[in-house]
């Protein structure tokens, strides 16, 4: 096994850093978490203080405050990131499916344009035939440069990370992971500062450390955050949540996000050193959520906020001074996002549309309003959220780790995120919101048919008088009856 280089030991270029050639694209970072909840950073409204640096990205550039992922589950989230299709176009509609060799991708698409193209961290997109560890190069999704392992959890903890390079061998990175990582991704930005590159860095935090249920955040880290505000789902949910659920984990969980935060403020200060940070693109964005425990008996495979909202923010050409964008997207947009600002086409088949039109007050009349969820795993089901409402639907009696879709499907939540941000308050089946039900299924119904070539039947949610209100419930499966759309709800 060999150990790389020291902490902050970086190559410098004599006499200054030379910017790329003119007339290059921009050099474009992505710095993926795992497993962070949206409503964790500053710019949310988080009071804990843990991410100056996120803060600081959504201030100066574009902050997409409604960003939904196409799947609360890593590798069908993952999927998305790397190609700008859904999980059940790509075929990993769950974790444990290896990404196709014959899909385009992201980093297919920068290297067809002359791009350096390097990947650092969790992969988690080689299928469950393979070690947790290295990667086949056929299996890689195109990226040239290579440090990363497939299943990260699983060949590292906060202090020892072992991740593995182009040749599939295994090398240990000193420091705390994030740093570790993070440190390697400023090596590379170092030996590739003179030409367009894309850096995929994705981390494990805040993600649990699987064998022991825990999340290490660095020493010293959890301490801050003992007693820190909860967010109102957790503070009402957690108490009957398995093993203690957020009162338990939340400390290390910020303390993590906290770390993470420090670390890309040091990955954009190496930007600077280098003279490239105004030519530099960099998104930060999570694979998908975490409700610890509150709504099913892990940490996501839910259509609830906790699961799939995540913090996305962007700088650089294109977004910087872009401001707040609150119409609803969804993380399948970054793929053709990067491809647009750097001027490359996207593939045929990517399901995604371009951020940019949004930045800066613009629009795009091609938007439907709303956002577009698949659920795997702990149930078939998909969701569709506006910027008001959550609309929810689950197969009732599918094989939800073999069976990627349906073909009848019940209504089990609707909430409204306007009076009831945290899905506290589940409306479905109430008399008083029939009408919206009705509109949002039909919303989802373009959806299925958009995405999936699929006409699934929808039915109602079992009925319940105004009044009988609850915060989790899964109605009883009864005969849908054809209604009348009238006109759509607020969004």
């Amino acid at each position: 096994m060999s150990v790389s280089a020291p902490h902050g030991d970086v190559p410098t270029p004599a006499g200054g850093a030379p910017a790329p050639p003119a007339g290059a694209g921009p050099q474009v970072i992505v710095v993926l978490t795992d497993q962070q909840r949206w409503d964790t950073t500053g710019a949310h409204g988080n009071r804990a203080g843990v991410t100056p640096e996120f803060d600081r990205i959504a201030r100066e550039g574009t902050l997409f405050e409604q960003a939904i992922t196409p799947n609360p589950v890593c590798a069908p989230a993952r999927s998305s990131l790397q190609t700008g299709r859904y999980p059940t176009s790509t075929g990993v509609f769950r974790n444990g499916l290896p990404l196709p060799q014959d899909i385009p991708t992201l980093a297919g698409a920068f290297a067809g344009a002359g791009y350096a193209t390097g990947y650092i961290g969790k992969w988690h997109l080689a299928g469950e035939d393979g070690p947790d560890g290295p990667v086949p190069p056929g299996r890689r999704g195109g990226y040239e440069t290579w440090l990363a392992s497939d299943r990260l959890e699983f060949t590292s903890d906060a202090y020892r990370t072992v991740v593995h390079d182009e040749a599939g061998e295994p090398v240990r990175l000193p420091g705390y992971r994030s740093d570790a990582l993070i440190d390697a991704a400023i090596r590379f930005v170092a030996d590739h500062h003179d030409r367009p590159y894309l850096l995929f860095l994705s981390l494990l935090e805040p993600h649990h450390q699987n064998p022991t249920d825990d999340y290490p955040a660095p020493a010293g880290y959890r301490e801050r955050y003992e007693g820190a505000w909860l967010p109102p789902d957790l503070a009402a949910l957690a108490p009957g949540a398995p093993q203690g659920g957020a009162h338990r984990h939340l400390a290390g969980y910020l303390g993590q996000i906290k770390r993470v935060d420090e670390g890309v403020g040091r990955l954009r200060d190496a930007l600077r050193s280098l003279g490239t940070e105004e030519n530099t693109v960099l998104a930060w964005t999570a694979d998908h959520g975490s409700h610890f425990r509150t709504r099913n008996s892990e940490y996501k495979r839910s259509a609830h906020e906790a699961s799939v909202r995540v913090p996305l923010a962007l700088t650089g050409p294109g977004f910087t001074g872009g401001g707040l964008v609150r119409e609803p997207v969804g993380t399948v947009d970054l793929m053709p996002t990067l491809l647009a600002v750097a001027g490359i086409d996207v593939p045929d088949g990517v399901q995604g549309r371009s951020l940019l039109p949004l930045t800066g007050g613009g629009s795009d009349p091609g938007r439907t309003g709303s956002a577009f969820v698949q659920i795997s795993e702990d149930r078939v089901g998909r969701a569709v959220r506006t910027s008001r409402w959550k609309y929810a639907v689950e197969a009732p009696g599918a094989d939800a780790w073999n069976e990627p879709d349906a073909d009848r499907y019940t209504e089990t939540e609707l909430y409204d995120l306007a009076a009831d941000p945290y899905e506290l308050d589940n409306l479905a089946g109430l008399d008083s919101h029939r009408a919206v039900a009705d509109e949002l299924r039909q919303e989802l119904l373009v959806w299925l048919a958009r995405i999936e070539d699929a006409e699934p039947e929808i039915r109602r949610a079992a009925r319940r008088p105004a009044g009988q209100r609850r915060a989790e419930s899964f109605p009883e499966e009864v005969p849908w009856e054809g209604v009348r759309f009238g006109h759509s709800p607020g969004r």
